[in-house]
């Protein structure tokens, strides 16, 4: 089973993010495709870098719960191209910086200085002044003017897309179906139920 996000699907709620979609923990795989700005790459990347650390029986229930709570242990990819841009492009860069999966399509916009408001004009216009720069955990300045590049380039053939074919998504599914096991190993079974009356 594949799953399909989009950044700006989930702009909106922010910190309540939690991928509803990935209870089927066992076999989703999450295709990822980021596009334009906004502040929600880091728990988007928080998310899908998540591991298994432990379970949780339910007395009376057969379901197993996960620590952390949401955890999607499937193979993934993210789609990126020129309309990934702001938000996107970090999300893009943290995406192979934290070796969540592969990179499909072409480099990324290449935006990531911010800019803030600094009021309005007496003509009714405003002033957008750059003031944050983005620069890697050494403190060098990246992504701004080139973007990021994909580890596997895929054109979006014009005549395709006006056909109804996507061949970003299309090489997105084929290198997700490859490492998706044909067999999930799945969550652990209940073990039998600990003895507490033997006396030690």
């Amino acid at each position: 089973m594949l799953y399909f996000l989009s950044q700006r699907e989930y702009q909106p709620q922010l910190s309540t993010i939690e991928f509803d979609f990935a209870t089927d923990r066992q076999t989703g795989t999450f295709a990822v495709t980021p596009r334009g700005g906004g502040n929600i790459s880091e728990l988007l990347i928080e998310r899908l870098a998540r591991t298994l650390h432990g379970t949780t029986f339910v007395r009376n229930r057969d379901t197993v719960n996960t620590y952390p709570r949401v955890v999607q242990p499937g193979p993934k990819a993210a789609l990126i191209n020129v309309g990934t841009a702001s938000d996107g492009d970090i999300f893009a860069n943290a995406f192979r910086q934290w070796k969540i999966g592969a990179l499909i399509g072409k480099r990324s916009w290449g935006g990531v200085v911010g800019i803030e408001d600094h009021g309005p004009l007496l003509d009714g216009g405003t002033v957008f002044v750059p003031e944050f720069g983005t620069a890697d955990e050494n403190g060098r300045w990246i992504i701004e003017g080139h973007g990021v590049d994909p580890d596997i380039v895929v054109e979006q053939d014009p005549v395709q897309v006006l056909q109804g074919r996507d061949p970003q998504l299309q090489r997105g599914v084929e290198e997700l179906m490859k490492l998706l096991p044909a067999t999930p190993a799945g969550l652990p079974r209940r073990a039998a139920p600990p003895i507490k009356t033997e006396v030690h």
